[in-house]
């Protein structure tokens, strides 16, 4: 097998393909980051990444290689897994890494292979990604398949070894055979593998993450109701998880979506029922509620400041999208923070892995290890992040801490009747009275 792209999608499914007992090669064009692989060391944080990697590298059934000609030549299945990111101006998928990516494929090719797109792709690509082939390489022998990827940052190689399912869209018997072979492993254990059409595939990716994203756009308009009428969000949100029809997850209030899937993928479905004449309303409807979901945390922080960001210092906790990673992708941070510095406040950041990412896309901040040193003279505590550190907090200490202990819980990990009895004199959360 040949994994083209070692970013997020395609470094974890080559990893774990290799897990499953396959030769997996995967091939990228940046040298620097196939060197940072082959000495071990992993360019994203993803836990118990880089031991899988180390593990299946020893066992001389992953490699990699910045040729791609080499790493396809032979291969039974070829896998493109580069990057789709939104496209400027119009909010489509840029297809352009996956098209040069198929042309160079039909050119390395030496026998009959199943090109797979992992990538998150608009309808269509696939029999694009076909056209091209033939075009370039006419008579070439070989099969596209669709098989979307599910991965939640955070929990990807769990995600990947035991999943609610295996999409899996391809035109003909054969390509379907050679499918089932690369997904045995998961066959065996019983996880269901979803053999449709190529369209039906791309189509549930899409629909799938523009679910997701409802339920949690849904509940976060819900816990501004909430705010108003002197409800709980969060007992609203177990009461309706409750329901066997709703379920539980994603229905936690918080201060909006961001990643790499759930922008990109909403903005990219939205464009495609307008290019199809087939306005996705309620798409389009929570794109536009989520940056409100943003902004709306912004006034919160203001409030708990007297109205005045300027001369403030603010300690915040959590940058990344969501815990567990490094991905500052759409985070809500991008939105809050720059608010904060451009208006006149002191911000003080406190994140487990965000600060790689974070130091080129939020300047004019001070980054800091120790969440208490962080507070120390501190006019508010913004919570933004829930990582597993931040969860428990001594509160009295950091009350005591700051110059007026005020807290901004933006996660709801906290209470108002924490905070007052730690010593703050202002608590805010989401969804919350």
């Amino acid at each position: 097998m040949a994994m083209i792209g070692t970013g997020y999608v395609g470094l974890v499914s080559g990893v774990c393909f290799s897990d499953f007992g396959h030769d997996v090669i995967c091939i990228d064009r940046d040298p620097a980051k196939i060197a940072r692989l082959e000495g071990g060391e992993v360019p994203i944080y993803e836990p118990g990444l880089e031991t899988l990697m180390a593990k299946n590298v020893e066992a001389g059934r992953l490699t990699f290689t910045t040729d791609l000609g080499a790493a396809v030549a032979g291969a039974e299945a070829v896998f493109i897994a580069v990057g789709t990111p939104t496209r400027r101006g119009d909010g489509h998928a840029d297809l352009s890494y996956v098209m040069a990516a198929a042309e160079e494929v039909a050119q390395a090719l030496t026998g009959y292979a199943v090109i797979v797109t992992k990538s998150t792709v608009p309808l269509g690509t696939n029999r694009k990604i076909k056209q091209a082939i033939l075009k370039a390489v006419p008579g070439a022998e070989f099969d596209v398949a669709s098989n979307p990827e599910f991965l939640r940052e955070g929990a990807a190689i769990d995600d990947f070894m035991k999943p609610d399912r295996v999409i899996v869209g391809v035109q003909n018997k054969r390509a379907q055979e050679v499918m089932e072979e690369i997904y045995r492993p998961l066959y065996l254990r019983d996880f269901p593998i979803v053999s449709t059409d190529l369209e039906s595939a791309e189509m549930i990716k899409y629909a799938a993450n523009a679910f997701l994203a409802t339920k949690i756009t849904f509940i976060n308009e819900i816990a501004a109701l909430c705010e108003r009428v002197g409800a709980d969000v969060k007992e609203v949100s177990r009461g309706m998880g409750l329901d066997g029809r709703i379920g539980n997850k994603f229905l936690h209030a918080g201060p909006g979506y961001g990643g790499s899937c759930f922008p990109k993928d909403t903005s990219a479905l939205a464009r495609i029922g307008q290019e199809h004449a087939m306005p996705q309303n309620i798409v389009e409807t929570v794109i536009r509620v989520n940056e409100a979901v943003k902004v709306r945390m912004i006034e919160k922080l203001r409030d708990l400041c007297d109205g005045v960001f300027n001369g403030k210092t603010i300690a915040v906790l959590g940058v990344t999208f969501k815990p567990n990673t490094d991905d500052m992708r759409a985070a809500p941070s991008l939105t809050v923070i720059p608010a904060l510095v451009g208006a006149g406040a002191k911000v003080r950041v406190v994140d487990p892995q965000g600060r790689r990412e974070g130091e080129a896309l939020l300047p004019g901040i001070n980054w800091m290890d120790d969440p208490y040193k962080a507070v120390n003279n501190a006019d508010l505590l913004v919570i933004l992040t829930e990582w597993n550190e931040f969860r428990a907090l001594d509160l009295t200490r950091i009350a005591k801490k700051m110059a007026t202990p005020r807290m901004a819980d933006l996660r709801n990990i906290y209470s108002a009747k924490d905070a007052k009895r730690a010593g703050f004199e202002a608590y805010d959360a989401v969804g919350r009275s």
